[in-house]
């Protein structure tokens, strides 16, 4: 799984589950997310990491999940592929 591809994945799943529309095709790698976007609050959080696992078949222990796996675009895209086959 290429990290541009899971970029543009997640990108997809943060526009739909926190309603951004066309805010979220200038989102990068580097785009902050937790305290960036007010959409994404804690039930957001939530939401998101749902549809991760839907989308990309995989499971996320909650132990797994700290602040820092959603500073960024591309630490969650890290942290998806990091989980990849689980």
């Amino acid at each position: 799984m290429s990290t541009m591809n899971t970029v543009e994945k997640l990108k997809r799943i943060l526009r739909d589950t926190l309603q951004l529309g066309a805010r979220a095709d200038a989102f990068t790698a580097d785009t902050p997310l937790l305290g960036a976007i007010p959409e994404f609050d804690s039930m957001a959080v939530v939401n998101v990491l749902a549809m991760i696992e839907s989308e990309f078949g995989i499971t996320v222990d909650d132990t797994d999940v700290s602040a820092d796996v959603f500073e960024t675009l591309g630490s969650l895209a890290r942290f998806v592929e990091g989980n990849a086959g689980r």
